[in-house]
């Protein structure tokens, strides 16, 4: 006889890229990893900066681009509009990668696949001044 069979949740699809599935479940048709939404295309990179609207985040890509006239480089944003499955609870400031997706509405073609944890304050191309050292005061002694 074959042993009794328990009922699990069913586990997590693979989308096909190098990220970790989310921990909990969704119900969400729209999600790459519980519902059947294939990934395909572009991966990127961003920082999350809204969730203003239901299941869609707002991710920010800054870059640098040389301006040969000046010698110098501006900044640069592309701002994107992703899927953000129920499931992947990312919370504003984090950085989080997307891959691109079928059209889901007329500007939504990215979905949210990994939280990448909280995003540094400052550009990958800027370098990081370091603190001025705090001197000791010492007291003339009379």
């Amino acid at each position: 006889m074959s042993p009794a069979r328990t009922t699990k949740a069913p586990r997590a699809r693979d989308v096909g890229l190098d990220v970790r599935a989310p921990k909990s479940r969704c119900d969400d048709r729209h999600c790459p990893f519980h519902g059947r939404l294939p990934v395909r295309g572009q991966v990127l990179e961003g920082t999350l900066v809204s969730r203003g609207m239901q299941r869609t985040a707002v991710v920010e890509r800054t870059l640098l681009h040389y301006v040969a006239k000046f010698e110098r480089y501006e900044k640069r944003r592309r701002r994107y509009l992703a899927h953000a499955p129920p499931c992947l609870d990312v919370p504003l400031g984090h950085r989080v990668r997307i891959a691109e997706t079928r059209p889901l509405s007329k500007l939504v073609s990215f979905c949210i696949i990994a939280d990448l944890g909280e995003a540094s304050r400052r550009l990958p191309g800027e370098e990081s001044t370091p603190a001025p050292a705090e001197t000791p005061t010492t007291e003339a002694q009379p």
